[in-house]
Parts: structure tokens; C-alpha cells; sequence
């Protein structure tokens, strides 16, 4: 019973984070049906960001397919899409169609670029968004090229998140008015947003536009990574002054250079200086040392070892659902617990309608259509 049990929310199937905020969604109780295209593939147990909720097949070329997407749609509180712009509108169930059968939904557009301007039309993927908002430039070493973050900040956290922040913000204002909305994501937007504090610290004048040269972008001896002596790395944070006093003690410096720790003309030569000392013991040794105190310290764990961690154990971080080791539902809450509502599933047109009202007869009458 998560928090958002007893929200309905109506997912168009598409790819990346799409699937992953309708995840988020019914990770905190709400009930996500899942329209796929009809003779569709069904997700493998791997893919994780379809699990929790059921799915139907429908041709949306055919009007009694439409027609029931539409019935779906009124009884539903919001609806996440993940198309280019004007392909819902042709499909018959744009937002105009929509918000007249059901003034209340939430109706959630996911693009890269938006639903307008110059780019709005062309394709593109996370490494696209993320460049065009200053965000890639400023990821890499010093005199390297920018190095892509996987997809987490385009498409999880630019995409995803801020379409899950904007359907429920558009939930909360539509019990207070009774109306619905169309919330535009644009991957872009969610980006530049998340940039927020190094623009204004660029603003400030204490942020270089290069990379790698910059407090939090590798640039610090004491905000970065280092290779130990067996070949691993550990991630060192020790920004604030006493948490770098901790660091120097743990790993035994007592060179006077150290002293100036905000000298960015310092930091090259520090750098090479700590490295040839956390690369004096192996990665297990660090920790023994380290770990738990407020050196700001972290190994660097891979994804093999991550969801084996004491810490994450203790927390139960990750989950096993068929088998497959995942993340569990994030964030926590003291009352209305969330869960994993199961794995990914294929289209089931008959318990996935069923559920959401449609009778046996109306069924029936879907597929003898061909709609479904």
C-alpha cells in the first residue's frame, strides 16, 4: 500500500524514461496499465524498468482500439507518453481528445527536445540533450574529451524524474481545481534544471567552463577517485576543513603542501601526491581505515559488488524479484510502505482490461475487432 495507491495512471509503452518513471509510479502504489503496439514483444524479466504493472496490445489503427484507450483514459488519473510530437495526435488520443473525455488527467508528454521549438521534430538520445544544456561539456578530466554519465542525466534524472515531479504536481493542483493539464518534459529542460548550481557558481566567478578543473568535476586532489594497490578505486569527498584534517590523518600525510587545500594552482601536484599514497595499500585496507568515518569515503564498487555491501544489506537497497537482482523502491516511507508489484509483464488483455472494468462481453467484442 504505497503512497500513491489508488492512482490510475495509463502508460503509452516507449523506451528509456518512459518505462522508468511509470517504474516509479507503481514502485509507490499506483496502478499503471501498459499500452503496447499490438503483436509487441513481451519484456524479459531483466528489463527492470517494466515491472510492476500489467499490459495490453492494442492496434491503435483500429477505432475500436482507440475507442477503448480512450475508456482507459477516463478512468484514469494521468497518462505518461513518450512519442514525438503530433504522434498521439494522429494515433487519436492527443491531449485535446483526452482532457474532453476526462477534464481531471494529468497527461504527461516525455520528449528530448520538447513539444516545440527549433528541434522539437528530431530525434535524439540522452548524450543529444545533455550536450545541448552545457551539462556533458562540463563532465571529463582536465584535457580530455567530455565523457557521457550513462543515461542518468537526460533521460532518469533530466526525463524521468521531473515528469514523475510534474504528474504529481499536476495531481495535487488538480484536486484543487478539478482540471487537468498537459505537462511538457523535455529531457533539455530537466537537464539545464539540474544544472542549476553550476550555473550560478559560474555566475559567481568560483567555476571554470572546462572540465576537470573545478571542485566538484575531479578537478580537487581531495574530490575524487583513486586506484589502490590491488587495482581497485576508492572515491574521496573531503571537502570542508575537517573533514580534510580527518583525510591527512587516516592516510598518514603530514607534507606542509597539504595546508593549502583550496590553492587550485596546488591541486595538480597534491593530486599526484595522494595517488601515490592510497596506492600504497589495497582497497580492503582503505576501508578497514576509512570507512564509517568523516573522511567522506566510499569504495568504488562495481555493480556485482554493490547489492552485496554491508550497508546496502543492512538498508535492503536492492531486491530479488524472479531471480533478478534489482534496485528496490526509493524513497522510503514510515507509513505507506512501497514494494515492487512484481516483474515485468507481457501484454494479458483479458486480466489487464478485467481490472480496470471492461466486461468479458466488451473483450470479446475487442478481439473478434482485431483491435486488441
Amino acid at each position: 500500500m504505497g503512497p500513491l495507491s489508488g492512482i490510475r495512471v495509463v502508460e503509452f509503452a516507449g523506451i528509456g524514461p518512459g518505462p522508468f518513471a511509470a517504474m516509479l509510479l507503481s514502485d509507490m502504489g499506483a496502478d499503471v496499465i501498459r499500452i503496447d503496439r499490438k503483436g509487441g514483444r513481451t519484456p524479459h524479466k531483466t528489463e527492470i524498468t517494466y515491472r510492476g504493472r500489467k499490459a495490453i496490445a492494442l492496434d491503435m489503427k483500429k477505432p475500436d482500439a482507440v475507442e477503448a484507450a480512450l475508456r482507459l483514459i477516463e478512468e484514469a488519473d494521468a497518462l505518461i507518453e513518450g512519442f514525438r510530437p503530433g504522434v498521439m495526435e494522429r494515433l487519436g488520443v492527443g491531449p485535446d481528445v483526452c482532457l474532453k473525455r476526462n477534464p481531471k488527467l494529468v497527461y504527461g508528454r516525455m520528449t528530448g527536445w520538447g513539444q516545440f521549438g527549433p528541434l522539437a521534430d528530431s530525434a535524439g538520445h540522452d548524450i543529444n540533450y545533455i550536450a545541448l544544456t552545457g551539462a556533458l561539456h562540463a563532465i571529463g578530466l582536465t584535457g580530455g574529451k567530455p565523457v557521457a554519465p550513462l543515461n542518468l542525466v537526460g533521460d532518469f534524472g533530466g526525463g524521468a524524474m521531473y515528469m514523475v515531479f510534474g504528474i504529481l504536481c499536476g495531481l495535487l493542483e488538480a484536486q484543487r481545481s478539478g482540471k487537468g493539464q498537459v505537462v511538457d518534459c523535455a529531457m533539455t529542460d530537466g537537464a539545464a534544471s539540474l544544472m542549476a548550481m553550476f550555473y550560478g557558481m559560474t555566475a559567481m566567478g568560483i567555476w571554470q567552463d572546462k572540465r576537470g578543473v573545478n571542485l566538484l568535476d575531479t578537478g580537487a586532489h581531495f574530490y575524487d577517485t583513486y586506484e589502490t594497490k590491488d587495482g581497485k578505486h576508492v572515491a574521496i569527498g573531503s571537502i570542508e576543513p575537517q573533514f580534510y584534517k580527518e583525510l591527512l590523518e587516516k592516510t598518514g600525510i603530514s607534507d606542509p603542501a597539504f595546508g593549502a587545500q583550496m590553492d587550485r594552482n596546488a591541486w595538480p601536484a597534491l593530486k599526484e601526491k595522494l595517488a601515490a599514497v592510497i596506492k600504497t595499500k589495497t582497497r580492503d585496507e582503505w576501508d578497514a581505515i576509512m570507512l564509517g568515518s568523516d573522511v567522506c569515503y566510499a569504495p568504488v564498487l562495481s555493480l556485482a559488488e554493490a547489492p552485496k555491501h554491508p550497508h546496502n544489506v543492512a538498508r535492503k537497497t536492492f531486491v530479488e524479484v524472479d531471480g533478478i537482482v534489482q534496485p528496490a523502491p526509493a524513497p522510503r516511507f514510515s507509513r505507506t510502505e512501497p514494494k515492487v508489484q512484481g516483474g515485468p509483464q507481457g501484454a494479458d488483455n483479458d486480466a489487464a482490461l478485467s481490472a480496470w472494468g471492461f466486461s468479458k462481453d466488451e473483450i470479446a467484442a475487442l478481439s473478434a475487432a482485431g483491435a486488441i
